[in-house]
C-alpha cells in the first residue's frame, strides 16, 4: 500500500525527469495531423484533446486510485458527489430502482430522494445489518445497491460480502462509498463492490486543501450477463457510434468509458490538473495517516465511553455494537478517524460542547489533519426529515467527531473541556427547573391556603430536597 500510494501511475516520463507527477495547465492539446483527433474522437485510439474529458495530471490520479483499490479503471471528478452521482447515473435510467443503507452521507440521502425522483428513479432504504431486508428490497427494476464502508457519522460497519452476494445473485452491482475507509483500510472490491467511489477531499488529500471525488471500476461489473438490463452499454450507442461493453474485452465493463464520455463531459465534472496535483501528494501519506489516525480515534472513544454526560459513543469498537465482529474481521487497521457521540441535553449541550472546543475546528469536513467537530442534525444532515436522521443515527445531542493529527493527549484535554462546558449546560438547566418547580409550588400552595383559610397562618413550604426528590 505505501509503495503504490507513491509510485504507481507515474514513471517519471516527463522530459524533464520530474519525480513528482506535474501539473498539466492546459485546456487542450496538439495533435500532429488531421487523422490523429479524427481517431481521438472516434475511439480508436487513446489521448488527450480536451481537459473537460481528461488531462495527463488527472490521469495519474486515476491510475494511482485504481491500483490502490485493485480495480482495473478509474474516473476522476470534481468532487465526491460528483463521483456518486456519474457512478449512478451511469448505471440507471427512468424508471429504474435503487436499494440504499440507510446509513448513508445525508448530501447522498438527498441526491436518492430529490434529485434522482425527478429523473423517474425511485430508491428504498434498508437498515443496513438487516440481510433479509436487502433481499425484499431488491425488485426487477433494481440497477444498483449502494452502502458505505464505514457510515457516516456513526462509524457502522456492513457485511459488504454478503450484500454482495444477495445483490449478485439478482444480476444487480454493488456500489461503495469508501470516503471514511479509503484503500489503506478496506478495498471494498475484494468484499464485492462492482463500483468504489471516494470523495478524495477527505482521507485521500488528508489536508483540508482540495475537492476532488474519484469512481473506481473493481473489473468484476459484466453487463454482457444481462443485456438486456444495459443496454446502454450492449448496444451500439447512437450518440457515440460504438458500443461500449466491448471495452470489456480490453479488462472494463464499458462503465467507466460511458461514464465519462457522457456523464462527465455532459455535466462539466471535470477535476482541474491542479487539484489533481494536490490529492496526489496527500495519497504519498495515506498509509501512514490512517494508522495513526485510526489508532487515536479508537483509543478516544474508548475513554470517551461512560463519561459524564454522554449517552453513547457510537464507535465499532464500544462494547456493545452489533458490527465489533465485522471490526475484527474486514478492519485489522482500524475504522478510520470519524465517530460521534450521543450528548445528554440534545442540541443545546452539543452547542455547548462544540463552542468550548479550542483545539477542534468546528467544521463540516472530514479525513483532514486537524481534529474536525460538527452537529450532524442541524448541518450535514439538516435536510433530511427526522426518521430519515434517525435512521442514520444522528439525534438532536449528536456530535461527529474527524480526529486528525495531532497530540492524542491534547485532543482528549480538549473534548474533556467541551464535555465540562455540555455538563455545565445540564446542570444549569436542572438549577433552572428546580427554581421554576418550587416558584410554582409555592404560588400554588399560597393561593390554596388562602382560599381554603384566608384568616389563617401561612404554611411552611417543602425544602428544595424535597420538591427535588417529589420530582424523582
Amino acid at each position: 500500500m505505501s509503495t503504490a500510494s507513491i509510485h504507481a501511475g507515474w514513471r517519471a516520463e516527463d522530459m524533464h525527469g520530474a519525480v513528482t507527477p506535474p501539473i498539466y495547465s492546459s485546456s487542450a492539446y496538439a495533435h500532429d495531423d488531421h487523422s490523429s483527433l479524427k481517431n481521438l474522437f472516434a475511439r480508436r485510439s487513446e489521448g488527450f484533446a480536451y481537459s473537460r474529458s481528461g488531462n495527463p495530471t488527472t490521469a495519474v490520479l486515476e491510475e494511482r486510485i485504481s491500483a490502490l483499490e485493485g480495480g482495473i479503471g478509474a474516473i476522476a471528478v470534481a468532487s465526491g458527489q460528483a463521483a456518486t452521482t456519474v457512478a449512478l447515473c451511469a448505471l440507471l435510467e427512468p424508471g429504474s430502482h435503487v436499494v440504499a443503507s440507510e446509513l448513508l452521507y445525508g448530501g447522498t440521502t438527498e441526491f436518492l430522494d430529490d434529485t434522482l425522483a425527478d429523473l423517474s428513479v425511485t430508491s428504498t432504504s434498508v437498515d443496513p445489518w438487516d440481510l433479509e431486508a436487502w433481499e425484499r428490497a431488491i425488485t426487477p427494476d433494481t440497477r444498483a445497491v449502494i452502502v458505505e464502508s464505514i457510515a457516516n457519522p456513526g462509524a457502522q460497519l456492513v457485511d459488504l460480502d454478503a450484500i454482495s452476494a444477495i445483490a449478485h445473485a439478482h444480476d444487480v452491482p454493488v456500489v461503495v462509498d469508501a470516503t471514511l475507509s479509503s484503500p489503506a483500510l478496506y478495498r471494498p472490491g475484494e468484499h464485492g463492490a462492482d463500483v468504489v467511489v471516494h470523495s478524495a477531499t477527505k482521507y485521500l488529500c488528508g489536508h483540508g486543501t482540495t475537492i476532488a471525488g474519484l469512481i473506481v471500476d473493481t473489473g468484476s461489473f459484466d453487463p454482457r450477463r444481462c443485456p438486456d438490463r444495459w443496454q446502454r452499454l450492449t448496444t451500439p450507442n447512437r450518440r457515440f457510434g460504438v458500443t461500449f461493453a466491448d471495452d470489456y474485452d480490453r479488462g472494463g465493463s464499458g462503465l467507466l468509458s460511458y461514464a465519462r464520455a457522457k456523464y462527465v463531459t455532459d455535466f462539466g465534472a471535470t477535476l482541474p490538473a491542479t487539484s489533481a496535483q494536490q490529492i496526489l501528494v496527500g495519497i504519498e501519506t495515506l498509509d501512514l495517516r490512517m494508522r495513526k489516525i485510526s489508532a487515536d480515534a479508537t483509543a478516544l472513544a474508548a475513554r470517551l465511553h461512560g463519561a459524564t454526560g454522554v449517552e453513547r459513543v457510537n464507535h465499532p469498537t464500544i462494547p456493545g455494537r452489533p458490527d465489533a465482529a465485522l471490526a475484527a474481521r474486514d478492519f485489522p487497521h482500524g475504522t478510520s478517524g470519524v465517530f460521534s457521540l450521543d450528548l445528554a441535553g440534545g442540541e443545546t449541550a452539543a452547542a455547548a460542547f462544540c463552542d468550548a472546543l479550542e483545539l477542534f475546528t468546528l467544521a463540516v469536513n472530514i479525513g483532514d489533519a486537524r481534529s474536525l467537530v460538527c452537529h450532524p442534525a442541524t448541518t450535514t444532515h439538516s435536510h433530511l426529515r427526522e426518521e430519515q436522521r434517525r435512521a442514520c443515527g444522528v439525534l438532536p445531542g449528536t456530535v461527529r467527531l474527524s480526529i486528525g493529527l495531532e497530540d492524542i493527549e491534547d485532543l482528549a484535554a480538549d473534548l474533556d473541556r467541551g464535555l465540562t462546558a455540555a455538563a455545565r449546560v445540564g446542570n444549569d438547566r436542572a438549577t433552572s427547573a428546580a427554581a421554576a418547580a418550587r416558584a410554582g409550588h409555592d404560588r400554588g400552595g399560597a393561593s390554596a391556603a388562602a382560599s381554603a383559610a384566608p384568616d389563617a397562618a401561612p404554611t411552611a413550604t417543602a425544602s428544595p430536597d424535597a420538591l427535588l426528590a417529589r420530582q424523582g
